[in-house]
């Protein structure tokens, strides 16, 4: 099962990410954010570093030329939007780089009503847990809401997963909901503080997940 780890803010940290087999990294590129990148990594550094992991740009309602400059500044493989972007956009972006459209979501939410303008114009989707503001918010995402949904389109799984989570997650797995699932995305669960992880929480993690037959 393929991992997203978001929130990345120390490259050291990201390198050694990549060595153990992380897929993903996430940057968030939104101010307001206590794990903004921007403030600790310059895209001079990240094309330096020659990662090998995948590289997810992190962006909330940006307008669409801030985030082409990021996206090429940065080296970035994919672009993962939390705001407010309408199917339109997400082609227009999608056009030039991969995009992952997040869908924050409430227990009753209609969720396939909701996802489907989105069919066409994204790559990808990531199912979040609805909070107040824009981001993830850390909170346990009910992923049984998504049984029913009838998702066709790729898809990471996120909300407040945790060390422990591994067992679910490989029995979620088992679903048929889970033919799309493309990647589990932790961040907040495994972290020392704001943007900075614990790496021996990651590596345990992935050794759970996907154990070694």
């Amino acid at each position: 099962m393929r991992v997203k780890v978001c929130g990345m803010t120390q490259l050291p940290q990201v390198k050694k990410l990549e060595d153990m087999g992380v897929d993903f990294a996430g940057f968030i590129f939104y101010q307001k954010s206590p794990r903004y990148a921007g403030h600790h990594i310059s895209g001079e550094q990240m094309r330096k570093a020659k990662l090998r992991i995948g590289k997810v740009g992190v962006f909330v309602n940006t307008p669409y030329e801030q985030m082409m400059r990021t996206v090429d500044d940065y080296g970035l493989d994919m672009v993962q939007l939390h705001g407010d972007e309408t199917p339109r956009a997400c082609e227009q972006i999608a056009n030039y780089v991969t995009v992952i459209k997040v869908f924050r979501l409430g227990e009753n939410d209609p969720i396939s009503w909701i996802i489907k303008p989105f069919e066409e114009s994204c790559d990808m989707f990531l199912f979040d847990t609805l909070g107040v503001g824009y981001g993830g918010t850390g909170k346990k995402f009910n992923w049984e809401l998504l049984k029913p949904a009838g998702i066709d389109k790729l898809f990471f799984l996120s909300g407040g997963i945790e060390p422990e989570d591994t067992e679910k997650l490989k029995s979620f797995a088992e679903e048929d909901v889970a033919k799309k699932l493309f990647s589990v995305d932790i961040n907040s669960r495994f972290e020392i503080q704001n943007g900075v992880k614990d790496l021996l929480k990651i590596k345990t993690f992935l050794e759970d997940l996907n154990p070694k037959t």
